[in-house]
């Protein structure tokens, strides 16, 4: 009878160990996180729109608002005009040297009409050097006026190339007027309402990217050793009071150095005073809120 008491009472506490071994099938614990990301104003000037609000789901490069850019369209309306009177300065080289040109084709005539006498000894080799002579300086005249024409219209381009980049830093002012989400995610908190003035650098909102989570857990040096980037591992998140769901996870950031254990992060070996941290991504399927508590199995 005796043993048979003993035998009901080992099988018992054999029982209670599997059970206990059960209880926390993981090996290391941490802390859902997302990669947030706040957005500060690029310009200055009266916030005219903000559709903001926290909680609302936004995607990448979508339009939530504008700084106001009257100012801004005004400078750029006046720089269109001062290069429109720019443009319009330019000189046309064949107008400018026209009249050069004519005159040297009528002396050109002029001159078979001489050579032609003098063959027949009816004219002097002076005049034809006379008509020779002429035709040189207009020409020179002409190369001269063409130089000018072309120094005074590359001089105008320059004067328009200098407009067009400063039109497209006004258009860079003015892109950087319209307030945008960088990342798909949703808007975790909101720091201005439309009205108030925005300066160059303060905060407008913060928006998480909730799809893409991150398990940051911690992990002893034991452990350390048998984990490595791009692993593959289970994540379990709670559900409800008893349930756990399963993710699949994948280690993507390993810290270089050791801390200390946090209090309220358990640890399959809860005797080290020195632990690692690492991240492990996963798919979120909207259960999986910041700051929760998950288990990791390697």
């Amino acid at each position: 009878m005796i043993n048979y008491k003993y035998s009901i009472l080992a099988i018992a506490l054999t029982l209670l160990v599997a059970c206990g071994e059960q209880k926390y099938p993981y090996d290391a614990s941490g802390v859902f996180e997302t990669t947030d990301v706040i957005v500060s104003a690029k310009s200055v000037g009266e916030i005219k729109s903000f559709n903001v609000e926290e909680g609302m789901t936004v995607t990448a490069n979508q339009t939530l608002g504008y700084i106001d850019t009257v100012q801004l369209h005004l400078q750029k309306g006046q720089l269109n005009a001062a290069q429109s009177a720019t443009v319009s300065r330019k000189l046309s080289e064949n107008t400018q040297v026209a009249a050069i040109k004519q005159q040297i084709a009528n002396l050109q005539s002029e001159r078979k009409r001489f050579e032609e006498l003098l063959n027949e000894n009816a004219g002097t080799q002076k005049a034809l050097d006379d008509i020779d002579y002429q035709i040189k300086v207009l020409e020179q005249q002409m190369a001269a006026a063409s130089e000018q024409v072309s120094t005074a219209n590359q001089s105008l381009s320059g004067q328009s190339s200098s407009m067009n980049a400063q039109r497209a830093q006004l258009n860079d002012q003015i892109s950087n007027s319209i307030i945008t989400s960088p990342i798909d995610g949703t808007i975790l908190s909101k720091y201005a309402q439309e009205g108030e003035f925005a300066a160059p650098g303060r905060a407008l909102f913060k928006v998480g990217n909730l799809k893409q989570m991150r398990l940051r857990a911690y992990v002893t040096a034991d452990q350390l050793t048998k984990i490595k980037m791009g692993q593959k591992v289970k994540v379990f998140a709670d559900q409800g009071t008893s349930d756990r769901k399963e993710y699949a996870g994948e280690v993507v950031w390993i810290s270089d150095k050791a801390e200390f254990t946090p209090k309220t992060i358990q640890t399959r070996d809860e005797r080290a005073n020195l632990v690692y941290a690492i991240k492990i991504a996963i798919e979120n399927d909207g259960l999986i809120k910041r700051g929760m508590y998950g288990d990791v199995k390697f």
